[in-house]
């Protein structure tokens, strides 16, 4: 009791209650630690996708400004002036460049030697010229058909009653194509006379109707194109006994201003007739070719 009495009680009392109110504060401020944690670990857990965000954002910028900087090479690239390629000439921006100038029989000598340099021995080369007496004088763009005709074949009358083989005839015109086929028929109306004419190419005729049609009659003049005039030689249709003027229709250019032998096909086509007996009968004298 002695020692109870000696302990100042109030003390103690003020102690405990200040112990107790210090415990009240702790807890409070423990509380909001604990808070504090999870809201932490809410927010790292939350915050992974932010960063994310910031990446793309940032990839997203890189590629914004890698775009603006390729934009002026792009830019710089289109002020560059471009290079224009050099469009290959064809053959009517040639001749329409060039005056046109009549056909001689160098031309026609050249164009024959250049077709079969690569086909032809040369001594074979030297047998395909051609002399000058095998050439009729070439038209000089003054002429017409029937004045030209005049001029080559001036005892046509004559040699028109002499003329008496079938599947033959005594002139052969070479043209390019059937709609100046059936021009150059209608341009000899003042110069054939009596004699009989025949259209020999190959639109809307067969070649069997006219192998037929050389068979029935005598025809005088035949007015074709390569191709047709050498399918009626292969099938003996026509024959080469009775020619004896070969005219080319050499000057005469289309609405592209090509010639008959600027035309690949009809020149390749030409080159043949001419290959199937024409220019041996030119060397042995029985044929002259005449450039119209």
């Amino acid at each position: 009791m002695g020692d109870d009495l000696g302990d100042e009680w109030w003390k103690h009392e003020d102690v405990s209650e200040a112990e107790e109110e210090i415990a009240e504060e702790k807890e409070p401020t423990e509380k909001p630690n604990t808070q504090t944690k999870t809201g932490k670990k809410r927010k790292s857990v939350t915050e992974k996708p932010a960063k994310a965000k910031k990446r793309k954002k940032s990839e997203q910028k890189e590629c914004l400004v890698a775009q603006e900087e390729k934009k002026p090479n792009e830019d710089d690239k289109s002020t560059k002036p471009k290079k224009r390629r050099k469009k290959k000439k064809t053959i009517t921006d040639v001749l329409a460049s060039s005056e046109p100038k009549p056909g001689c029989p160098a031309d026609l000598q050249n164009l024959v030697t250049q077709y079969f340099s690569d086909k032809r021995s040369v001594i074979e080369l030297e047998e395909l010229k051609l002399q000058d007496s095998c050439f009729l004088n070439s038209n000089d763009l003054t002429h017409s058909l029937s004045s030209y005709l005049k001029e080559i074949c001036p005892k046509w009358a004559k040699i028109q009653k002499q003329h008496t083989e079938k599947s033959s005839v005594v002139l052969l015109i070479v043209c390019s194509s059937a709609l100046r086929t059936i021009e150059l028929i209608k341009q000899l109306t003042t110069f054939k006379g009596e004699a009989k004419v025949l259209k020999l190419f190959a639109k809307h005729i067969k070649v069997e109707e006219q192998v037929k049609l050389l068979q029935k009659g005598i025809t005088h003049i035949g007015v074709g194109t390569p191709g047709r005039l050498s399918a009626l030689i292969e099938k003996e249709g026509l024959n080469m006994q009775a020619l004896r003027y070969l005219v080319l229709d050499w000057n005469w250019r289309d609405q592209k201003l090509r010639r008959m032998v600027d035309v690949p096909e009809v020149k390749v086509d030409f080159l043949k007739l001419l290959d199937t007996g024409i220019l041996n009968g030119c060397k042995e004298g029985k044929v002259k070719i005449g450039l119209f």
